[in-house]
């Protein structure tokens, strides 16, 4: 990394330019109006999601305050990604600002992790209920909440807030075309004329740690779960056990397939397209944050229950 004499980041880039699918054009037209249509949708339902349980007090309870958290990251991340994604395709709006583009990076990185570590609070919530219903409400507090909030937010922060750094820090000497739609950190610390290599395995060994520890506690919480589900006697008991647990292992299970499918495409990126990456990066951002509240809101009678009332109360 150069400095100049007052010790500040020397560069010789003022913004880059976010080149979306550089190799298939045609992408852009044909994926702009269902972009649009999913980041509508993942905003409206997000939002109504969100309503719902601030004025239903049938809904102040320690699970909902967990499906609050993952919509407002949901909305933050289709917030830091869509909107620009979308100038691009309708404006040709490519240049970002230097440190604007490092800005997205931090976000999309460690709202990512946050909602991964989201995900794992809510399979341990479900555990509790499933496997020691005695000892939830005793366990499962607002004050388990409020903890469980700090410490999503401090690992995540903590852990992602070198990436940009680590990008950040590297000398940029003339290129500024990200052949992405996103400030990705990889695609970005290319473009410099340092050695990448702490940056990329810092974003290896950092995302399979965050991520990877996650989805294993995750996956032990859904084991111990179905295995007492199995156990369960009394009728009708395992169907409403694996009705409440439905919801969150199926949502969990879309995010991590389609982290897994971003993962391979990588791997193998030399027997696919280049720009399939770039398109999975995007979607990634958005079809998560449009299915949670549809499926939360379609499989649990509270929250059906509770936009009927505010629906009657409006009409």
């Amino acid at each position: 990394m150069t400095t100049n004499q007052n010790g500040n980041f020397s560069t010789d880039v003022s913004d880059f330019l976010l080149n979306c699918f550089a190799r298939s054009p045609s992408w852009q037209l044909s994926i702009s109006l269902p972009l649009s249509l999913l980041f509508l949708l993942a905003m409206g339902a997000n939002g109504i999601l969100l309503i719902t349980i601030w004025t239903e007090a049938s809904l102040h309870e320690p699970m909902y305050y967990l499906l609050s958290l993952l919509s407002l990251l949901d909305i933050v991340l289709c917030l830091t990604v869509i909107p620009k994604v979308l100038a691009i395709f309708w404006f040709d709006l490519k240049s970002i600002g230097f440190y604007a583009c490092f800005l997205q990076m931090f976000i999309m990185n460690c709202f990512l992790a946050m909602e991964s570590c989201t995900f794992m609070v809510m399979a341990y919530d479900r555990y509790v209920a499933i496997c020691h219903p005695l000892r939830y409400p005793s366990i499962i507090t607002d004050q388990f909440v409020a903890k469980a909030a700090i410490f999503i937010l401090a690992r995540n922060v903590i852990s992602t807030l070198p990436i940009p750094i680590l990008s950040l820090r590297l000398h940029y000497c003339g290129r500024n075309v990200i052949e992405n739609c996103i400030c990705a950190n990889m695609s970005v610390s290319r473009l410099s004329c340092e050695d990448v290599t702490i940056n990329r395995l810092y974003q290896f060994a950092g995302g399979w740690t965050l991520l990877g520890s996650d989805l294993i506690l995750i996956f032990l919480s859904y084991s111990l779960i179905l295995r007492a589900v199995l156990r369960l006697k009394a009728e009708g008991a395992m169907a409403k056990a694996l009705s409440t647990c439905g919801s969150h292992f199926i949502l969990i299970l879309f995010f991590s397939t389609i982290l897994l499918v971003i993962v391979l495409t990588h791997v193998v990126k030399n027997k696919v397209p280049p720009d399939v990456p770039v398109l999975l990066n995007v979607l990634h951002h958005v079809i998560p944050a449009a299915l949670n509240p549809i499926v939360y809101g379609v499989r649990t009678q509270e929250i059906k229950q509770g936009i009927q009332r505010i629906l009657n109360r409006r009409w």
